[in-house]
């Protein structure tokens, strides 16, 4: 029977997988990276990776958890800051477009939704509620309507327009990097007007 690991191996061996994991999933994906790319570096047997996550997808999970809370209070003090809810919309979809720009594991899940989709099926209901938890957006949406500043729309409808805008940037070069700032700026501040009241 294998020696089961010390405190200090599952801290280190756990840091290595989630840093191998970053580096790997936000370059080739989820798919394309296999058990062998996540345990060597961390010099442990395939049947190992077992011992510190249930899966890749809970790896991954774990991995926009610990990223979230720092993403959470950059874009909770865009809304709270803002003077109106047109502001906030708008700064929230410049902030969070600069966090696709600046982190990739963020970027890849925006661009490749099946990924995000794979990893939600193995999120059980308390990674669901603290996935949930540490999301702005549904709270600053529901105090909007309630104050009436959100034009009549249905959530899923609102989501997808908001999530068209942060499809954008994966067309950065189709639209030329030139004028590609000035359209998704136009962009942002055309759906923020339009889903919000005066």
């Amino acid at each position: 029977m294998p020696t089961p690991f010390s405190a200090e191996d599952r801290a280190r061996i756990t840091e290595l997988l989630l840093d191998t994991g970053r580096r790997l999933f936000a370059v080739q994906g989820l798919r394309k990276t296999s058990l062998d790319d996540l345990v060597d570096p961390a010099g442990i047997a395939k049947s190992s990776f077992y011992a510190f996550f249930d899966s890749k997808e809970a790896l991954y999970l774990e991995l926009m958890l610990r990223q979230a809370p720092q993403l959470h209070e950059r874009l909770a003090e865009v809304l709270d800051e803002a003077e109106n809810a047109r502001a906030a919309l708008g700064g929230f979809l410049r902030a969070t477009v600069r966090m696709l720009d600046e982190n990739p594991l963020y970027r890849r899940l925006v661009t490749h939704p099946e990924e995000m989709r794979a990893v939600a099926r193995r999120m059980g209901p308390e990674e669901m509620a603290r996935a949930e938890r540490m999301l702005p957006l549904p709270g600053f949406l529901e105090a909007a309507r309630g104050k009436g500043q959100l034009v009549e729309v249905d959530d899923d409808e609102l989501l997808g327009v908001l999530q068209a805008v942060l499809l954008l940037p994966m067309h950065r070069q189709d639209l030329g990097e030139q004028r590609y700032p000035a359209v998704l700026d136009r962009l942002i501040d055309i759906v923020a007007t339009g889903l919000t009241k005066e």
